[in-house]
């Protein structure tokens, strides 16, 4: 099977545009491309309002890692099948994600939230150890003292290794230093996991990654197909 080469298309999400590609600063990769992206929203008092937009990136050896085990499957059925997405939060690949601000959020919220989804998480399983109580204080009193005005971001950077970078941004750029790194491979899962997770706060994102994979798909077997066409008829050159 050829190598599966990503094309993604960039998206806007309540009007936060995402690249078709990004590259962060401390990564020796070449560009992650856009899986997919959407919105995190609430029902607060019987109305759905929109907090953040997030899109997460991949580097291209996730497509034909997935492309292995997924490529039968509808968007709908990747949609909803919890192990298509526990394979890219725990796949040997560089994962980047962005979450942008549409209504205005404080550090301490935001890592609050974060950290008792992950430790309760944790819990559960009975992986919660020292480690993992550190990593999640030192996570916290690095939002400690940040504010994020809609249009802000938050950028993370999820090495294979398990190493967590943070950085911060005022605008859709990528800043050229990390404002923390965290080595914890429990942590580094689990922000990615409370995201596109079987309890993942976008399930709109989940839906995207989805779709655009099949379209990946779909692309590559195309071009296969034309190729294969072409080396049966081939064309004559008279000299």
């Amino acid at each position: 099977m050829v190598a599966l080469l990503p094309k993604p298309t960039p998206l806007d999400v309540d009007g936060v545009a995402f690249p078709a590609f990004v590259t962060p600063h401390d990564s020796s990769k070449p560009p992650l491309f856009l899986a997919g992206a959407g919105v995190r929203e609430l029902d607060i008092a019987g109305r759905f309002v929109k907090f953040t937009a997030i899109a997460i990136y991949l580097q291209d050896s996730a497509l034909d890692l997935l492309a292995c085990k997924w490529t039968p499957n509808t968007p709908d059925e990747l949609a909803s099948a919890t192990d298509f997405f526990a394979d890219i939060i725990n796949g040997p690949f560089e994962k980047f994600i962005r979450v942008t601000m549409i209504l205005p959020l404080t550090g301490e919220q935001y890592s609050e939230k974060v950290s008792e989804n992950c430790v309760a998480h944790w819990k559960s399983i009975g992986i919660f150890t020292e480690a993992e109580a550190n990593a999640v204080d030192k996570f916290k009193q690095v939002f400690k003292p940040e504010t994020f005005p809609p249009g802000s971001s938050i950028l993370f950077t999820h090495s294979p290794s398990g190493t967590l970078s943070i950085a911060f941004s005022k605008d859709d750029s990528v800043p050229e230093t990390n404002k923390a790194v965290i080595e914890n491979n429990a942590l580094c899962r689990a922000v990615i996991e409370s995201i596109i997770g079987e309890h993942g706060v976008s399930p709109a994102a989940k839906s995207s990654i989805a779709v655009r994979f099949c379209e990946h798909l779909k692309s590559q077997n195309a071009a296969q197909n034309q190729e294969e066409v072409q080396m049966e008829n081939p064309v004559s050159i008279n000299a």
